[in-house]
């Protein structure tokens, strides 16, 4: 892609408007919180005082709104925390210019790097560096820096305490996040219907799964609802999709498939209506008709081998959703094929899983001080020139430090708006950078000019532009979702009226803050395209990574195969490895997708080709879980040959993926070839083994040197 379509591109993306649900009721409340402190400041202090609250407040509530599924109250009192300390001691370093820089050095260089933590602690260390640069430009005294810092604290506590208060929705967060990844597997059901190879998007499982991350106090006020259903749909994915393939599951054609496709379509007006009882937080409501398909039709049943294994299992384990999920009904539960000694085999098995005591456990959540060498390995990780988080830290510690020394060189005064202006535009990939680029200069222009015009016509007292800065913070908390020029314009607005109770006026604010926003925009921009960290070269790594991970994955389910004594525990992390592997290649491609950058070593058309095979793979895989032997299972010793032979092969493939050279597969191969002639090609194993190989064949295929040349000559 050019530099112009990427800059195109990015522009449209960051003035893209977004419809979304409105939560108006949290944007009141999180209005309130800025309120209470600004008028408390008003009436019992001084406009200083007021401004310093109101941006404590400020940022506390908005970085509650952040992804994070952590408690909001604790959230809110950490920012504040933070917010204090950086104003006090850019306060006490303001009146020596020096010093200041050095300051804001450190911290900047210390909030670039915070972004290997995590998103929502990169956030939050970014408006602390904006915080910093705005309130320390209000004279004060050292014991008045301790008083302005004490009040930003204030702020995050009063917006803490109304969220314990006023809680709006209890775990709504957590019911959404489970109902999204129900309502994901209905929806990957009905397409399987009509695809029997249908992909499956991992990240509303993997939303769900940090969503059920609690401390042993929240899980004790957990609601029922959100505490089974979640483990019971992990194991309906895998079912699903071996009793629609057409190699594992049910027959390509005739009645077995209708009736895969009826259980297939029972299965997701099941799991949709458990989406919606969780999100709303009311009874499972599942119609008859529904629950008579999911029974033994009156002409007998038209599945066999493994096809029948899976729509048992199936059966039983939509009953353990629904029931999970706290349904009245249980006597509509639905009843498999009652002869079927088999049956009674597969649904023991299946509820032994979802007991009661297995339901109420939950995922432990780290505590705060638990996270401390979590995100000490975490900096350590990506404290590397290579690293995009480092680059990222280097780039915005350079620019902020630069702006904030041009803009106090111009005659302009609030010098403070370039670095400003940089800091909350730049993030560590090319994308967001420019989007938010775009968005800022735009949406300030908008809300600059708004704030200007109002406070012209008006000449409003400092109650009054108190009670504009609560509406213009009420306006962003509500349109949050919407898009960055929306939340700068607000920002824009929400910043001139907060100042101007301070005696800021209008006509000192708008040219020089329009002209400094461009200029930190401009800022952030070239230094992304003079050093930045380009996705594209580092697309072969991500791939790479996926392929270890995903044979990671095969090799667990065909360790349980061979061995089925040893199973549950590594199978479930491989998975949970590889998926999130996956995603992280998606990110990344989709990331390199937007770069003005040509690709080396990769083509797009190979890009596309290596990501299908590695979906195969893991697909294959996934085929083999759903049908893994019991503990007490005869061991399969050809299973147990041939993850030997891919365990072999695999780290000089992952070698060969990172190093441009077409992976080997030849031991893996003989291994297949030999337990086929022993036992045939009959079973789960075997085929799922079969398909496992092709997928690896094709990545060796996408992978070729030659490849990227051939497509260039076709297409010429």
């Amino acid at each position: 892609m050019t530099w112009a379509n990427a800059l195109k591109k990015t522009a449209r993306a960051g003035l893209t408007i977004e419809r979304i649900t409105l939560e108006p009721l949290v944007a009141i409340r999180g209005a309130c919180g800025v309120a209470i402190v600004v008028g408390l400041m008003l009436a019992f202090g001084s406009p200083a005082l007021a401004v310093s609250s109101a941006f404590g407040a400020f940022a506390s509530g908005l970085a509650t709104f952040q992804r994070s599924w952590r408690p909001r109250p604790l959230l809110a009192l950490a920012v504040a925390g933070v917010l204090g300390l950086s104003t006090f001691l850019g306060y006490l370093a303001a009146a020596h210019h020096a010093t200041f820089v050095a300051l804001l050095a450190v911290w900047t260089l210390l909030s670039g790097m915070a972004w290997a933590v995590g998103p929502v602690t990169g956030f939050v260390a970014t408006q602390t560096v904006a915080v910093m640069l705005v309130t320390v430009t209000l004279p004060t005294s050292v014991a008045g820096a301790a008083e302005h810092a004490a009040l930003i604290l204030v702020g995050g506590l009063v917006q803490a305490a109304l969220i314990l208060l006023f809680p709006i929705r209890p775990w709504g967060r957590q019911r959404d996040a489970l109902a999204d990844a129900l309502a994901a597997e209905a929806d990957y059901a009905r397409r399987l219907r009509h695809d029997p190879v249908a992909r499956f998007d991992p990240q509303p499982l993997m939303d769900a799964r940090s969503a059920a991350e609690l401390t042993p106090r929240q899980a004790r006020g957990r609601p029922r609802q959100l505490g089974g259903p979640r483990g019971v749909a992990e194991r309906i994915r895998p079912v699903l999709a071996s009793l629609a393939d057409p190699v594992v599951g049910a027959p390509p054609e005739g009645p077995g498939r209708d009736r895969a496709r009826e259980l297939l379509g029972a299965a997701a007006d099941v799991l949709d209506a458990v989406a919606r009882a969780i999100r709303r937080g009311r009874p499972v409501r599942v119609t008859p008709e529904v629950m008579a398909t999911l029974e033994v039709p009156e002409s007998g049943p038209r599945l066999d081998g493994a096809a029948r294994r899976s729509a048992l299992r199936l059966m039983a384990l939509l009953a353990d959703v629904v029931e999970a999920s706290d349904e009245p009904l249980r006597a509509t539960r639905p009843t498999p094929e009652k002869e079927t000694p088999e049956k009674e085999t597969t649904e023991k098995s299946t509820t032994e899983k979802s007991t009661p005591e297995k339901e109420r456990r939950h995922l432990l959540r780290p505590t705060m001080a638990g996270l401390v060498p979590v995100g000490w390995r975490a900096l350590r990780r990506e404290a590397r020139w290579s690293s995009p988080v480092g680059r990222h830290a280097v780039r915005v510690t350079t620019v902020a430090c630069g702006g904030y020394l041009l803009g106090t060189a111009l005659p302009l005064g609030h010098g403070y708006w370039a670095p400003m202006t940089s800091v909350m535009v730049m993030r560590p990939d090319f994308a967001q950078t420019y989007q938010r680029g775009v968005a800022r200069f735009v949406g300030t222009f908008v809300g600059v000019w708004a704030g200007a015009g109002i406070t012209a016509l008006t000449h409003p007292g400092p109650e009054v532009c108190a009670a504009l800065a609560v509406v213009s913070v009420g306006l962003l908390y509500l349109l949050m979702g919407t898009g960055y020029t929306v939340v700068s314009a607000c920002i824009g607005a929400y910043v001139v009226f907060l100042l101007g109770i301070a005696g800021e006026g209008w006509s000192q604010t708008v040219q020089a803050r329009l002209a400094l926003t461009l200029l930190g925009g401009v800022l952030a921009l070239a230094a992304y395209a003079l050093w930045p960290s380009w996705e594209t070269p580092r697309l072969r790594d991500r791939l790479a990574d996926w392929l270890r991970t995903n044979g990671d994955y095969a090799l667990a389910v065909l360790d349980a195969h061979a061995r089925p004594e040893n199973r549950k525990r590594r199978v479930r992390e491989a998975l949970l490895d590889a998926r999130a592997a996956r995603l992280e290649w998606e990110d990344a491609a989709a990331r390199a997708l937007k770069e003005p950058v040509r690709h080396r070593g990769i083509s797009r058309a190979a890009e596309r080709a290596a990501e299908s095979a590695l979906a195969t793979l893991g697909r294959a895989a996934m085929l083999m879980e759903a049908h893994l032997p019991g503990p007490d299972a005869e061991p399969d010793p050809g299973a147990g040959e041939f993850a030997a032979a891919l365990r072999a092969a695999l780290p000089d493939a992952v070698a060969a993926v990172r190093e441009r050279r077409r992976p080997d597969w030849s031991g893996p191969r003989a291994a297949l070839a030999a337990w086929v002639a022993r036992v045939g090609d009959e079973g789960v194993a075997v085929r799922g083994s079969e398909l496992l190989l092709e997928a690896l064949d094709e990545l060796a295929e996408a992978l070729a040197p030659g490849r990227q040349g051939r497509n260039r000559a076709a297409r010429r």
